[in-house]
């Protein structure tokens, strides 16, 4: 059963997702909106910072005992147990490109394992949320959220197989597992990022396979897959957001799906890819 603490953030985690996501709607497609390189060569703006920045003194009001990590701002130590986990934009490249598929993470862990997870599309008005034992909840342009379901297709070759980038593959020496997954799917297309994990988890993709992730690109997914009958795992098969890489799978497909990668992935596959690979 879902405790009063999951269910208390879940909500909060939706309000803040949602008043972030105005805040980020007022610099997208700007004509004059910076562009920064982080160290990984990965892009910021703004909007990027902006909407941690409030997400963060929003839970530091309401949860002020809970550790926050966030992608632009680091980590901060909390005594409670409770963790958030914070991408305020999730496809930075597709955001400076005017390209609608960018999303807001939360997810909030307790003792390592994720409650709560929230993935927000401000520009597609669209947003799924979850919590353990409250199920997964899908609700677009406004319309009453419904409980959302992974698909049933049960077979690869049925499959449609979504990833972010090939050159993430590519750069993390993992070619092979795109390309096994291409040759053995029915269609693979490129909506990555959050938004072909929202995909996985509301029924309309069956897989999404990443080689690089960072904590804050994953703990918002794992309660949203899990809650609506599929999975998201690490590489090895285990449900973890620390690992470096990951897949958002419907049960039916999963042990398909991670047999395939596991075949074809590198020796080397580890979390370390991240550091030579640009996020997104």
């Amino acid at each position: 059963m879902p405790d009063d603490a999951t269910q208390s953030r879940m909500t909060f985690a939706v309000d803040i997702a949602r008043e972030a996501d105005e805040l980020i709607l007022r610099f997208y497609q700007h004509p004059e909106l910076a562009v920064e390189l982080k160290s990984d060569a990965s892009p910021v703006t703004v909007a990027d910072r902006e909407a941690e920045r409030l997400m963060r003194e929003r839970i530091n009001e309401t949860f002020p005992d809970d550790a926050i990590l966030g992608e632009e701002f680091g980590e901060k130590s909390g005594t409670s147990g409770w963790r958030w986990i914070l991408d305020p934009v999730d496809g930075t490249k597709s955001f400076v490109h005017g390209v609608p598929l960018f999303g807001t993470l939360i997810g909030v862990e307790k003792d390592g394992r994720a409650e709560v997870g929230v993935c927000c599309m401000p520009a597609l008005n669209e947003i799924a949320y979850a919590g353990t034992g409250l199920g997964c909840w899908w609700q677009q342009r406004g319309e009453e959220p419904v409980k959302s379901q992974v698909s049933t297709t049960d077979k690869l070759s049925d499959a449609l197989v979504c990833y972010t980038s090939y050159r993430y593959f590519s750069a993390s020496g993992e070619a092979a597992v795109i390309e096994a997954l291409r040759d053995n799917c029915r269609i693979t297309r490129g909506w990555g990022d959050c938004y072909g994990h929202l995909l996985v988890a509301t029924g309309r993709a069956d897989v999404i396979v990443e080689p690089a992730l960072h904590p804050w690109d994953a703990a918002a997914l794992i309660p949203l897959v899990r809650e609506a009958g599929g999975h998201f795992l690490d590489w090895n098969g285990q449900e973890s957001f620390e690992t470096g890489n990951g897949m958002s799978v419907n049960n039916a497909l999963r042990d398909e799906v991670l047999s395939l990668v596991q075949k074809h992935k590198s020796s080397q596959t580890q979390a370390s890819h991240m550091g030579r690979v640009g996020g997104a």
